[in-house]
């Protein structure tokens, strides 16, 4: 038996805000498990409805990301049913057997779900228009776009302005069939581009190679040769990846456990680590290297967080993480690792504002266009806290309390700006823990993005 609630779901945020203090609660304790990984669970929807046949999820991120690309991929033929006992079913229409869609995909506030599609729809001839919410229309698209257009695909506005020059939404997109195939060199570290382009790949006569100079999350790599994609990469002395897909591909269904999401087990692991008194136990999380930056950064601080039970689900390797509360001291973060943790800065900058010392970030401009320019915004939310922060073109300087709370923010204060940012917003909340007096986010709609469930369960630690 299956339930439609998912079927005609609108992918929105309420027009009223729901402001939220966080107060300090005391140790947190217990044992937790966090929702699916949304990267995972994107190119999961994605491939199975690209397979012929059905494919079965377990594990999906059910937050408002995830479904927005389970929306746009029912809206272009795959059938996509959630079953009573969570599991998703995926009937797939094959590679080049995209429908052409009847309204505009709106994608709502995921950057993710609007740029891989794009991918996908490079290489069909249809056409589609993209629409997304205020943060998401501010979000440059020109380093997707830039990479498809020479595959072929075309960009202009949906609305008659200047969104296709900007690389902004509302854009409507013209697929191209065939396909050139390309050599695409990544001119910044991003594994949404390389996404984008091997997935427009898929339904591209020829190759279609790409070459990132810094490694980035390998997730679309390792699904797609899982979903029986002819993929190859090769790796230079250097550390230079070149993928090669072939092309007019032939994707098998699968059978897929989605392991816990990294970035959402971040908050828990420094809300354990900078809360006094703290012992809990994250099971489940996904650790895979080019995404487990965070962990080995909080390790080489002094934190005291131990991967236990390793084990590999669905392709990926897991682990349940036992975190305690830690003397923290500051440190100079290679950028070389930003890749591999470019979600959790947020997070990590208030693990650094309750260290001992100094913390120095660098290479981080990738921070200013995700759903807020972070960088920005979490200098001002922590200094409006009481932290000691140094703002760069490139990173945050953070002179941490030594472990004592943070001042907080008085009842009456003007409450922390999260920009519609779901990790400004979770990143904040984390910090009202170890502080004196609290802190008050602006909004916490946004968290539904990506973590439905995050204040249900940092509640529950806290009781």
């Amino acid at each position: 038996m299956t339930t439609n609630m998912y079927e005609n779901i609108v992918v929105t945020i309420a027009e009223t805000p729901r402001p939220r203090r966080f107060r300090p609660t005391g140790a947190l304790k217990g044992t937790i498990r966090v929702p699916g990984d949304k990267s995972i669970s994107h190119r999961a929807i994605m491939l199975s409805a690209l397979a012929v046949g059905e494919s079965r999820i377990t594990g999906l991120l059910e937050g408002e990301d995830v479904l927005a690309t389970a929306a746009a991929m029912r809206a272009m033929g795959a059938t996509i049913e959630r079953m009573t006992d969570g599991e998703w079913r995926v009937h797939g229409v094959g590679v080049g057997g995209l429908l052409q869609p009847d309204e505009p995909l709106e994608m709502g506030n995921s950057g993710t779900s609007t740029r891989l599609l794009m991918g996908l729809v490079a290489s069909h001839a249809i056409t589609a228009t993209f629409t997304g919410d205020a943060s998401l229309s501010k979000r440059p698209m020109g380093r997707v776009i830039d990479p498809l257009s020479l595959m072929g695909a075309a960009f202009d506005s949906a609305e008659g302005g200047d969104s296709a020059e900007s690389g902004r939404l509302p854009l409507t997109m013209r697929g191209a069939s065939p396909a050139v195939p390309i050599t695409y060199t990544l001119p910044v570290a991003s594994a949404q581009v390389k996404s984008a382009v091997l997935l427009a790949g898929l339904n591209t006569p020829g190759i279609t190679t790409v070459i990132e100079p810094v490694p980035t999350r390998d997730h679309s790599e390792r699904m797609l040769k899982g979903f029986g994609a002819d993929l190859t990469v090769e790796i230079a002395p250097d550390g230079t990846r070149t993928i090669r897909l072939v092309g007019e591909a032939e994707l098998r269904p699968q059978t897929i456990e989605v392991p816990g999401d990294p970035s959402s087990a971040a908050f828990f692991m420094v809300a354990g680590l900078i809360v006094p008194g703290s012992d809990i136990l994250i099971e489940n999380v996904g650790m895979n290297a080019t995404r487990a930056g965070l962990y080995y950064v909080l390790r080489a601080m002094g934190g005291r967080i131990e991967a236990v039970n390793l084990r590999e689900v669905g392709g990926e390797p897991v682990a349940d993480l036992h975190v305690q509360h830690s003397a923290l001291t500051g440190i100079d973060v290679d950028p070389a690792i930003a890749p591999s943790m470019i979600d959790e800065f947020p997070v990590l900058f208030v693990a650094a504002a309750l260290a001992s010392g100094t913390t120095r970030t660098s290479g981080l401009e990738e921070l200013r266009v995700k759903e807020s320019d972070r960088l920005s915004a979490m200098a001002t939310a922590l200094k409006a806290i009481g932290a000691i922060v140094t703002e760069s073109d490139d990173g945050l300087t953070i002179v941490g309390t030594g472990g004592e709370p943070l001042e907080g923010a008085k009842v009456g204060d003007s409450p922390i700006v999260t920009h519609l940012d779901h990790r400004i917003a979770m990143s904040m909340a984390v910090a009202g823990l170890a502080s004196y007096n609290g802190v008050e986010v602006d909004d916490t709609r946004p968290i539904a993005t990506s973590f439905p469930v995050f204040v249900a369960l940092l509640d529950g630690l806290s009781a």
